[in-house]
C-alpha cells in the first residue's frame, strides 16, 4: 500500500506540474491533493494548522495570479475587456483545437479577436495579441515557481 500511496502522490504532483503549462489539467489543486493522498495512506499527523494554512494561500494566490498575470499582459500591452476575454477563451479551445501549438496561439489568436471585435486595428490588435502571450508565459513561470514551493514544503514538513 505504501507504494500505491507515493505513486499517486507522485502523479498527482506531476499532472500537478504539468497543469501550470496546460490549464485544462488541475494544477494545483492536483499538488494540493497529493496532502490529501498522503494523509490517508500514511498520516496526517505530520500536518498541522500552519501546513494547511500556508498551503491553501499559496493556492488562492495561485487562482488569483494565473487570471491577473494573464489579464497583466493584455492589458500592458494595451488590450481592453473583451480582448481579456477572448484571451481567456483561446486558451481554453485553443490546445483543443490545434494540439501542437493551440496554447499560445489559443491565447493569442483570442486577444487578436477579441481587439478586433472592440473596434481596434489591425496594429494594436496584434500588438494585444503578442501581450497576452507574455501574460501566458509569466503566469506560467508564476505557477511553476509557486506549485514547486508547494511540493518543497510538503517535503520539507515530512523530513523535519
Amino acid at each position: 500500500m505504501d507504494i500505491l500511496g507515493w505513486a499517486l502522490i507522485v502523479l498527482l504532483f506531476a499532472i500537478g506540474m504539468a497543469g501550470a503549462v496546460y490549464p485544462i489539467l488541475p494544477g494545483a489543486l492536483a499538488i494540493y491533493a497529493a496532502f490529501f493522498v498522503y494523509g490517508f495512506f500514511f498520516s496526517f499527523g505530520e500536518f498541522g494548522i500552519w501546513f494547511w494554512l500556508i498551503q491553501t494561500i499559496i493556492v488562492i494566490v495561485l487562482f488569483i495570479a494565473d487570471y491577473a498575470v494573464s489579464a497583466w499582459g493584455v492589458k500592458r500591452f494595451g488590450g481592453s475587456k473583451a480582448s481579456i476575454v477572448g484571451s481567456t477563451i483561446g486558451i481554453i479551445i485553443g490546445p483543443f483545437v490545434i494540439p501542437a501549438f493551440g496554447l499560445i496561439i489559443g491565447p493569442f489568436a483570442g486577444a487578436v479577436i477579441g481587439e478586433m471585435i472592440a473596434g481596434s486595428n489591425m496594429e494594436k490588435s496584434l500588438k494585444v495579441g503578442v501581450g497576452s502571450v507574455v501574460g501566458l508565459f509569466t503566469s506560467v513561470v508564476v505557477k511553476v515557481i509557486l506549485q514547486l514551493i508547494m511540493i518543497a514544503l510538503f517535503v520539507l514538513w515530512l523530513v523535519f
